[in-house]
């Protein structure tokens, strides 16, 4: 079953929609990028890229199926306009905000780069579930079983509100339970769990344990933007640590200087706060191939953040 579009343009915008992570060559250049995101975005209306979007009742207008498809990308750009120093997600978790499934971004990636060196022209997630290449398997680098197993949980507005903070003479309470905030839990097989942080554009702080693949810190905000994200330590509801870790946010000193801020003016004391950001990293590389088989290497940093 090949995708109905309403015109040959249509199709064009909606793969190159997709194509356009290859532009990229340094941050400032994909600050460029990003802006074409949006602009291909309002003029071509993303073309839903799963399988239900081509499953669902046929009866349903074309209109109404553009609707669906661009309400679900603008949330990587949801909370800029409230704060213009917020944080897009990542490059190469927009496809994982995209996929209504939300499968990992950085799994998505090694699919994203096969599709773009085989140059079909079904848009990348047609061809990813009932396409071209539904039978690629990227054993070596990402299974199909693992990239279907490791779906990122995007919460929806209540949900969240378990993981909200707020600040109780210093401490770091949770605002359903008035629980003080503890990291000090273990995780699987005894080791130390990891406790991840996001700070909203209406400044609401949401803190959770991270779980690679499922939980992470595009789950707090479905995927919206971010002021400041990372890691943080904190014991009895006293903060310990905390760093500017996150794949998926990639966020800049400012933006951790401004959640410092945040801290000091909710009367936290940062005078015996582990602030280094020296702390041990997870690195891998995500590679994506331009249309001139160019391998362009993007560096992330913690990208299972």
């Amino acid at each position: 079953m090949e995708p109905i579009y309403d015109s040959e343009s249509d199709q064009d915008a909606a793969i190159n929609l997709q194509k356009v992570y290859k532009s990229f060559r340094t941050r400032k250049v994909a600050d460029c990028v990003e802006q074409r995101w949006w602009k291909v975005l309002d003029s071509a209306k993303l073309k839903h890229s799963s399988v239900s979007f081509f499953e669902l009742d046929e009866h349903e207008s074309a209109v109404s199926k553009w609707a669906r498809a661009r309400t679900r990308a603008a949330k990587v750009g949801k909370g800029l306009s409230k704060n213009g120093a917020a944080r897009k997600l990542a490059l190469q978790h927009w496809l994982e905000a995209i996929d209504p499934r939300h499968r990992y971004g950085h799994n998505l990636a090694f699919y994203y780069d096969k599709w773009l060196s085989s140059e079909s022209k079904q848009p990348f997630f047609y061809w990813l579930d009932i396409g071209e290449g539904k039978e690629v398997n990227l054993i070596e680098k990402c299974s199909r079983s693992k990239l279907q197993q490791q779906c990122i949980k995007y919460l929806g507005p209540m949900e969240r509100k378990a993981y909200e903070i707020k600040f109780e003479n210093g401490r770091l309470v949770y605002s359903e339970t008035g629980e003080l905030l503890d990291t000090a839990e273990e995780g699987e097989k005894g080791s130390k769990s990891k406790w991840i942080f996001v700070l909203s554009t209406t400044n609401t702080l949401f803190v959770g344990k991270k779980k690679k693949g499922s939980f992470q810190h595009s789950s707090f905000l479905a995927g919206g933007a971010a002021l400041a994200a990372g890691r943080i330590l904190a014991e009895n509801g006293v903060l310990k640590a905390a760093w500017p870790h996150s794949g998926h946010y990639r966020p800049t000193p400012e933006n951790f200087n401004d959640f410092l801020s945040f801290l000091l003016k909710r009367g936290v004391d940062l005078s015996d706060v582990k602030l280094d950001a020296s702390v041990e990293e997870e690195e891998e590389t995500v590679h994506f191939r331009s249309s001139s088989s160019e391998d362009i290497l993007l560096s992330d940093s913690d990208p299972s953040s």
